[in-house]
């Protein structure tokens, strides 16, 4: 197995720094699978994880100038890692100002991605940083655990509140309870709220855009009143850590509800594709 990339646009840099900051705010531990065109941050759908799923997708040439890779085999040419994100953040603490960065799959005394940084310098000579991060290899028999999720069969969709905006309300509510329901309809009306047996706190939105669906694209069940709420009871600290790391500036975030089952999020941008699924919590 090889894999060597490299990018001297500090805009890609430090794009590719706010992905791993937003990915580090989701979770502490994700698989990294490594194709020729794409790279992937994968949460699965596990016990473990409380049921919460994450799947991050890049394009490599929106990022790198250089990315070579070859995998297992001609026939499965993939890679797949497990790492610890914090350990990549720290990795790139020093790429603010970087001229370059350079990743690669290496072998200490056990496997490493190394993060070369190279920083600019009154001096002839460029200073590098060099940084091995440990990484373990998710042999091939287990590769089916971190496929593609499929698109939930949801009941509502619809375009999220500026994430500031909502941050800043989790941020209240949450000290209220560790619970929070989101209901919403196909009319464009939204509601954050939080019961306890000593209070109640609602925050409602109305008016928000409603995505179009082509013949293509999978679209709200058309058996779901379009005034109807659909409605999720949710962990309030797993949507906070979503809303906290969200440092990439999407376009829009899209909201599916499936009615006392989940909440799906997609993140819209040109670059990169990301969903997060939080499940509910049973009374």
């Amino acid at each position: 197995m090889k894999f060597r990339a490299k990018s001297t646009n500090i805009e890609n840099i430090h794009q590719f720094t706010n992905v791993i900051n937003t990915i580090h705010k989701i979770l502490k531990k994700c698989t990294l699978r490594l194709t020729p065109e794409k790279m992937f941050f994968i949460l699965p759908n596990q016990i473990t994880n409380g049921g919460v799923s994450m799947w991050c997708e890049l394009k490599q040439e929106n990022f790198f100038d250089l990315y070579q890779m070859d995998g297992i085999s001609e026939e499965h040419n993939e890679i797949y890692l497990e790492i610890v994100a914090e350990n990549i953040c720290r990795a790139l603490k020093s790429a603010q100002n970087a001229k370059s960065l350079k990743i690669k799959l290496t072998k200490k005394q056990v496997p490493c991605l190394t993060f070369e940084v190279e920083l600019p310098s009154l001096l002839s000579s460029s200073r590098v940083v060099t940084h091995d991060i440990p990484v373990h290899v998710i042999p091939r028999r287990l590769w089916g655990d971190y496929q593609e999720p499929e698109m939930p069969d949801f009941h509502v969709c619809l375009c999220m509140p500026p994430l500031a905006k909502l941050k800043n309300i989790t941020e209240r509510l949450k000290n209220l309870s560790t619970y929070l329901t989101i209901s919403a309809n196909q009319k464009g009306d939204m509601t954050l709220k939080v019961e306890t047996e000593l209070v109640t706190a609602k925050t409602s939105f109305q008016g928000l855009e409603i995505p179009e669906f082509d013949e293509d694209s999978q679209a709200p069940s058309k058996l779901w009143p379009e005034d109807e709420f659909a409605s999720a009871r949710i962990d309030i600290r797993k949507f906070s850590q979503f809303l906290s790391g969200q440092q990439i500036n999407p376009y829009k975030v899209i909201c599916n509800v499936i009615h006392d089952s989940a909440i799906h999020f997609f993140i819209v941008h040109d670059n990169l594709s990301l969903q997060y699924l939080i499940p509910v919590v049973r009374c």
